[in-house]
């Protein structure tokens, strides 16, 4: 099966590319194939059980229909550990599908490649 990483920095501030970045990852894992979002900086708020309740424009699919979606195929968060720490974000708030760690962890899921996105 084939990976795909997906890179995001950007959290509620900009939903629209948070929006887009999880069409991405939904059609990845509904098709099959084994999907990670790395959280870094404000998107690390994304992870948090119940914060993301947003719609990013007249259309769009709801945030919290693509988390569940996502969730639902399978895909998983890794949530960076230091932006984690340095927002003061409690780890047992998490989605149930997100795991605090860090580019280490990271590389070894990718390991032999992934397809990448960066949002």
């Amino acid at each position: 099966m084939s990976k795909v990483a997906i890179s995001l920095t950007t959290g509620l501030e900009d939903a629209e590319k948070v929006t887009v970045a999880f069409l991405v990852a939904v059609g990845a894992a509904e098709g099959g194939r084994d999907t990670l979002i790395f959280l870094t900086k404000e998107a690390v708020r994304l992870a948090i059980d119940g914060f993301a309740r947003a719609t990013a424009c007249d259309g769009c699919p709801p945030l919290t229909d693509l988390m569940a979606r996502f969730a639902a195929a399978g895909g998983r968060y890794i949530a960076c550990g230091v932006c984690v720490q340095a927002k003061g974000i409690d780890a047992s708030t998490l989605v149930a599908n997100a795991e605090v760690a860090g580019t280490v962890q990271l590389w070894e899921w990718i390991g032999d490649g992934a397809t990448t996105f960066s949002f």
